[in-house]
């Protein structure tokens, strides 16, 4: 396919729905030690935030965000979602998770899968999270609480993808979006994409029950375009493969194009750049609630209809 762009780098961002602001700052920030990199709104619910956590910058494939809504219904975890998010630490530091998740009283369990071991646990929506150690990708430079930047999460090792149509789904991510399936073990395809983070996928290879949305739930996983070019070449590309994009949309901190795959999975391509700091100090990050211009006439209004929360270091760090 000439002049068409066929291969992400990996995952840009995952988004989920949790319900407390404060609940949820205290396990990303407090608990995993990862940076609250922009504290905004849904731009389509500005009474709601959209949280953004990740590593010092908010690099894309460090990305986990979140719409915190009080009175939302419990989401059950099924078919036409991510499963399981995957963060990677260091390759010395998987002991170092262990320990600090029992410390914590967050129950964890190990597993392997593809040779490699996880913790998997979930946080106190029930949103499915698991640690694996690795050598790739670059280190973390950000320390919060008990977590030493040595040991601190890089970024995302990848997702668990649960597909309504595993092959349909395989098929996407290898023929549309890049990935190269490398092998099948335990119930599970694995493919990689080309960045050394955010690039492990694990699909289901049988069909799964369907879930539905709610606190504890994935909304959507975000690929990564490179450019704004290179973005609009996307949205050619996933149509011409008999997808349906929706047109692109300005995040303010990137550009957005979404679509539904056949495993019923929704997916979103998003651009690296602007990036976090277009709007807020690097230093500063997510320090105050940043709002686009044209909600900018409404702040008095909708900073009264948000619950305030801080990020704090948690008690069983203070000992």
């Amino acid at each position: 396919m000439t002049n068409q762009v066929n291969q992400t780098a990996g995952i840009h961002h995952i988004t989920a729905f949790v319900r407390n602001p404060q609940q949820t700052a205290d396990f990303y920030a407090g608990v995993l030690g990862l940076r609250l990199v922009k504290k905004t709104i849904n731009f389509d619910a500005p009474e709601v935030y959209h949280l953004y956590f990740g590593d010092e910058y908010g690099s894309p494939g460090t990305i986990i965000t979140f719409f915190p809504w009080a009175n939302s219904r419990k989401g059950r975890i099924g078919a036409g979602q991510v499963g399981v998010t995957t963060y990677v630490v260091p390759e010395d530091a998987y002991d170092f998770w262990k320990e600090r998740l029992a410390k914590l009283n967050v129950a964890a369990e190990e597993t392997e899968r593809f040779g490699e071991r996880y913790l998997q646990f979930a946080d106190p929506d029930g949103l499915k999270a698991e640690i694996v150690a690795r050598a790739e990708g670059p280190a973390s430079t950000w320390s919060f609480g008990g977590v030493p930047a040595d040991k601190a999460i890089k970024g995302f090792g990848g997702a668990i993808l649960y597909s309504g149509a595993p092959e349909k789904t395989a098929n996407l991510l290898v023929n549309v979006m890049g990935l190269v399936k490398i092998g099948e073990e335990g119930g599970y395809a694995r493919f990689r994409a080309t960045s050394d983070i955010g690039n492990v996928i694990d699909v289901n290879v049988d069909a799964m029950e369907p879930g539905h949305g709610g606190a504890g739930t994935v909304h959507h996983i975000a690929w990564r375009a490179k450019d704004d070019a290179e973005h609009a070449l996307w949205r050619s590309h996933v149509a011409s493969n008999g997808y349906q994009p929706t047109p692109i949309v300005d995040r303010q901190y990137f550009n957005a194009l979404y679509f539904r795959e056949e495993g019923g999975i929704l997916f979103e391509i998003a651009t690296d750049p602007p990036g976090f700091a277009r709007d807020e100090e690097q230093a500063h990050l997510g320090g105050k609630l940043m709002l686009p211009e044209w909600y900018e006439p409404h702040r008095a209004q909708i900073e009264q209809l948000l619950t305030p929360f801080e990020v704090r270091v948690l008690e069983g760090d203070q000992q």
